[in-house]
């Protein structure tokens, strides 16, 4: 696996082509990192509606300027992936999420399932942010964005817990100073689950992890 490193609050943005084929609805996302830090006036640019036409895709949407809150990332893809260009940015083939039947809508806190191979580490002493469902079920928040509430920072984060409107029986928690180092990494079949809270900030479902 390609390892990179230093990533805490690196800046970035995606395009999401939607596409549908005999298994369903799907998503490509295509992702800055490595080529760019998402520039405004570059990304507002690309015309999504002639990317779409031209990539064979039901429509495309804008996905940024997003910020990780994770330190170092390990994945496959980035040896072997896609690249293209949109407008005048450069960009990877980082994931496919898969949507079924129905067509995708946004909904807050809905669990989606994305088609990767990676791993991604919390450095010990770096702060991490968890939402925690009513079943115990437990998500680490992997970035947060600014196409919703471009007043956030990585100092405002730990103050979700007073703003989000979470569901029944969930809660939002932090720790600022953690001892160890937290790897969350995907399953052997490479199927994330991701959701996002109101403000657009994306969690991954905690199910495979270790700790140093």
């Amino acid at each position: 696996m390609a390892r990179l490193e230093n990533l805490r609050g690196y800046r970035y943005g995606e395009i999401l082509l939607l596409k549908q084929d005999d298994r369903g609805f799907y998503a490509e996302v295509w992702n800055t990192m490595g080529f760019n830090d998402c520039p405004p006036v570059e990304i507002d640019a690309i015309d999504l509606e002639a990317e779409a036409a031209a990539r064979g895709a039901i429509f495309a949407m804008k996905n940024g300027p997003r910020f990780w809150t994770f330190d170092a990332l390990e994945a496959s893809m980035r040896e072997t992936a896609e690249v293209t260009t949109f407008g005048t940015l450069g960009m990877f083939l980082a994931a496919t999420v898969t949507f079924g039947d129905t067509p995708p809508a946004r909904m807050d806190y809905v669990e989606r399932w994305v088609e990767r191979d990676n791993w991604w580490e919390f450095a010990a002493h770096q702060p991490r942010y968890f939402l925690t469902a009513a079943n115990g079920d437990r998500y680490v928040m992997q970035a947060f964005a600014h196409y919703v509430d471009a007043t956030q920072t990585m100092d405002t984060l730990r103050d979700l817990g007073s703003v989000l409107q979470l569901p029944e029986g969930w809660s939002f928690s932090y720790d600022l100073d953690p001892a160890t180092t937290l790897r969350i990494g995907t399953p052997d079949d490479n199927q994330a689950c991701v959701l996002q809270d109101e403000k657009a900030n994306t969690y991954q479902k905690i199910l495979v992890t270790e700790e140093f």
